[in-house]
C-alpha cells in the first residue's frame, strides 16, 4: 500500500470491466463501450481510435498497431500483426545510390502503408460485437467536435511541432500556432474518414478517394507508393511468442516487433541476483542497462519482417542469456556492445481493456516518431507514420528496405501468464524503450513485489545510443555512482515511457493502474 502522506495513485479496482490507458476520454469512451454491451475488443479498437484525435502527436489512422488478446475463458493468448509494408517499388540500393547512409525519419521514404484500420476492421469483424458503426462513433464525435488539449499532450506538441510539414501544418496547427493545453483541437477531415470507414468498412481507407488523397500527397513528394500498395495492404494473424521469468510467463507479439528483445533482457537479468539490489540503486540500474546494450544489439541484427527474421531460437535461447550474461562485467559500462557480444552471435500509445467474461486486450497504435513523418495528406488531413526508418539500409541486412517488406517495429503489446491463467495485459510506450520497460515491469513486480502502480510510478532509467537516460526519481549519488563506471549519464527533459496495465486478480477484483507520466487514467465499473 502507498504512502498516503505522499503524492501518488491509487490502483483502480473494479469488477465490471476496466480500461487503462493515457488519455481519459478513451479510457471513458471504452468503458461506455463495455457497459452498451461491447466486448474488449470492441472498447479497445473505440479506445485506440479516439486517442488518434486525443493525442495526434502519438498516433493516427495513417500508423500501425499490434494486438494481443485472450478470449473469455480459454487461457489463450492469440495476435494480430496490423503493420504496414513499403512501398512495392521501394529499394535500398536507391537511397544508398543517393548518399543516404539511413532512411531520414521526415522523408517520404519513411512512409510505410498504414496498416492499422485493416487490423481495427478484421477485428470488428472477427472477435467484437456491435460493429463498427458504434465502434467508431465516439471519435467521429470528438473528431468534429473537438477535444481540448491535455496537459502533456501540449508539452510533446511544443516539442514536436518542427516536424511538421506542407499541409500537415495546416491539419495540426490550428491558426498556425501550436495549441495550448485546454485549446480546443478538431480533426474534421478524420471525422469524414471514419465515417465512411463505419459505412463501408476498411475499403473506404484503401481504396476510392481517400486512398487517392493519400496517395497523391506522397507521390507529389516522390514517394513510390501506388493505389495498389493502399488496395492489397492486410493484417497478418500469428503466434505470440513467450519466456519465462521465476514463474511468470512474459508474451510478446513476434517479429516484426521487438517484442523477443523484453524476453531476451529478462532471461539476461535471470542470471543476476536482482531481488538481492536496491530497487532505485545503482547496482541494478548498471545491470539493466549493460543487459538492454546485449539484448538490442541482437534485436538490431536479427528482428525484421516475419519472413525474413532470422535466428529468433537462437535470441529467445537460455544459452545465448548464459553467453550474454557473461560479458557483463558488474563494475564497468561496456563502450561497444555489438563488438562484445559479435562472438555469441556469429552463427518504439497503448490500451488495454478486459471485460466482464475476461477477455483481455493489450493493443499498442503508434505513427512512431512525434507527428510520424510530419507529411499529412491533402484534403482529410490523414497523418503519415514514418515507420520506414525502423529499415537499415545495410545491404543483405535481414531488416534492408525492399519492397512488400514490413520493418522493424518498436511498439509491442504485452501480456503476463501464471500458470494457465492470464493474469496481466500491459504495455510501455516510449519507443525503443519498449522492451527495457517490459523488462523493468515485471522484475518491478516479481523481483521487488510492487503493484501495478507502485511499478508503473518507479523511476526509469534507460541506457540509449551511449546515454544512461536517468530520470530525477533517482537519487544523484546514483547518478554519481553510474558516472563513475563510465556511464555517459543525463537526466532526459522528457519523463521516460509511459505504462497502462490492468491485473486480473485470482479473486475476480480487476486492478487498473495508468502512469502519471501521461494524461491518462485507468476506469472501471
Amino acid at each position: 500500500m502507498r504512502d498516503f502522506h505522499l503524492p501518488g495513485r491509487s490502483p483502480v479496482l473494479a469488477e465490471g470491466g476496466m480500461c487503462a490507458t493515457s488519455h481519459p476520454l478513451a479510457a471513458m469512451t471504452a468503458v461506455d463501450i463495455l457497459r452498451r454491451g461491447g466486448n474488449a475488443m470492441d472498447a479497445a479498437i473505440a479506445g485506440a481510435v479516439l486517442l488518434g484525435i486525443c493525442e495526434p502527436q502519438m498516433t493516427g489512422i495513417g500508423g500501425d498497431c499490434f494486438v494481443l488478446w485472450s478470449p473469455p475463458g480459454s487461457g489463450d493468448i492469440k495476435a494480430l500483426n496490423g503493420s504496414g509494408r513499403a512501398a512495392a517499388g521501394a529499394a535500398a540500393a536507391e537511397l544508398r545510390a543517393a548518399g543516404h547512409s539511413s532512411i531520414p525519419v521526415d522523408s517520404v521514404h519513411s512512409v510505410t502503408i498504414p496498416g492499422a484500420i485493416d487490423a481495427f476492421c478484421t477485428l470488428s469483424d472477427s472477435v467484437g460485437k456491435i460493429g463498427l458503426d458504434a465502434i467508431l462513433a465516439p471519435a467521429i464525435h470528438y473528431a468534429d467536435a473537438g477535444v481540448p488539449v491535455a496537459p502533456r499532450v501540449a508539452f510533446d506538441w511544443i516539442d514536436d511541432a518542427s516536424r511538421l510539414q506542407g499541409r500537415a501544418r495546416d491539419h495540426f496547427l490550428p491558426g498556425g500556432k501550436v495549441p495550448g493545453a485546454g485549446t480546443l483541437f478538431r480533426a474534421p477531415g478524420q471525422a469524414e474518414v471514419l465515417r465512411r470507414i463505419a459505412r463501408d468498412g476498411r475499403n473506404a481507407f484503401f481504396s476510392g478517394e481517400v486512398a487517392e488523397d493519400m496517395v497523391n500527397a506522397l507521390q507529389a513528394m516522390g514517394g513510390h507508393q501506388t493505389p495498389e500498395d493502399f488496395a492489397a495492404t492486410k493484417a497478418t494473424a500469428t503466434d505470440p511468442v513467450s519466456g519465462a521469468y521465476k514463474g511468470i510467463d512474459l508474451y510478446e507479439h513476434p517479429p516484426n516487433g521487438q517484442g523477443a528483445t523484453a524476453i531476451l533482457m529478462l532471461n539476461i537479468l535471470s542470471r543476476f541476483d536482482i531481488a538481492g539490489m536496491d530497487p532505485f540503486g545503482t547496482e541494478r540500474a548498471h545491470t539493466e542497462a549493460e543487459a538492454a546494450k546485449l539484448a538490442y544489439d541482437a534485436r538490431n541484427r536479427f528482428i525484421a519482417d516475419p519472413a525474413s527474421t532470422t535466428r529468433l531460437d537462437h535470441m529467445l535461447s537460455m544459452e545465448t542469456a548464459d553467453r550474454l550474461a557473461a560479458l557483463i562485467d558488474p563494475k564497468r559500462a561496456m563502450d561497444n556492445p555489438a563488438a562484445v557480444s559479435e562472438a555469441v552471435h556469429k552463427d518504439t500509445i497503448y490500451i488495454t481493456v478486459v471485460d466482464r467474461d475476461r477477455m483481455a486486450v493489450s493493443l499498442i497504435y503508434s505513427i512512431y516518431h512525434g507527428f510520424g513523418s510530419g507529411i499529412a495528406s491533402n484534403k482529410f488531413g490523414i497523418l503519415f507514420q514514418n515507420r520506414g526508418a525502423g529499415f537499415t539500409l545495410q545491404e543483405n541486412h535481414p531488416n534492408e528496405l525492399a519492397g512488400g517488406k514490413r520493418p522493424m517495429h518498436t511498439i509491442i503489446p504485452a501480456m503476463l501468464k501464471e500458470g494457465a491463467r492470464v493474469s496481466m495485459p500491459f504495455g510501455v510506450m516510449g519507443g525503443a524503450y519498449q522492451p527495457t520497460g517490459h523488462a523493468r515491469m515485471v522484475s518491478n513486480l516479481v523481483d521487488f513485489g510492487m503493484d501495478p502502480q507502485s511499478a508503473n510510478d518507479a523511476p526509469r532509467c534507460f541506457s540509449d545510443a551511449g546515454v544512461m537516460k536517468v530520470e530525477r526519481g533517482y537519487s544523484d549519488a546514483t547518478r554519481a555512482a553510474l558516472t563513475e563506471m563510465g556511464h555517459d549519464v543525463v537526466i532526459p527533459d522528457d519523463p521516460i515511457g509511459g505504462a497502462q496495465s490492468i491485473s486480473i486478480r485470482p479473486d475476480g477484483v480487476l486492478e487498473g493502474a495508468s502512469d502519471p507520466r501521461k494524461d491518462g487514467c485507468a476506469l472501471g465499473y
